[in-house]
C-alpha cells in the first residue's frame, strides 16, 4: 500500500513500536486499535504477569478482542431488516393496487 492516500505512522502496541503504512483516512482507527490492544494486554498482564507466560497473556487479550468483534458483528447485520422492509414494501404495494 503506497501512494498519496496513505501515511506512514508508528504505533505503540504494548511494549512494541510498529511502523505501518495505513490509509490516511483510517489513521485514527489504527491508533485506537493499537490502544485497545495495549489496554487489553495491560489488563491481563496486571493480573497474570509472572504467573502466566507472556504469550498466553497475548492470547487472552486476542480472544477478548475477537469475542468483542464477534458479538458486534451480529449487531451490524442488516439483512434481516432489509428482508423485512422488502416484504412490507411488497405488502404495501399489493394493498395499494
Amino acid at each position: 500500500m503506497t501512494g498519496k492516500d496513505t501515511i506512514r505512522i508508528k504505533l505503540n502496541v504494548y511494549d512494541t513500536e510498529l511502523g505501518v503504512t495505513v490509509p490516511r483516512d483510517e489513521e485514527a482507527y489504527y491508533r485506537r486499535a493499537a490502544k485497545l490492544i495495549t489496554d487489553k494486554i495491560n489488563t491481563y498482564a496486571s493480573f497474570y504477569k509472572g504467573r502466566t507466560a507472556d504469550k498466553d497473556i497475548l492470547y487472552m487479550a486476542m480472544i477478548d478482542i475477537a469475542l468483542l468483534y464477534e458479538k458486534n458483528k451480529g449487531r451490524n447485520d442488516t439483512e434481516p431488516y432489509t428482508k423485512m422492509m422488502e416484504k412490507l414494501t411488497s405488502e404495501i404495494e399489493e394493498a395499494i393496487k
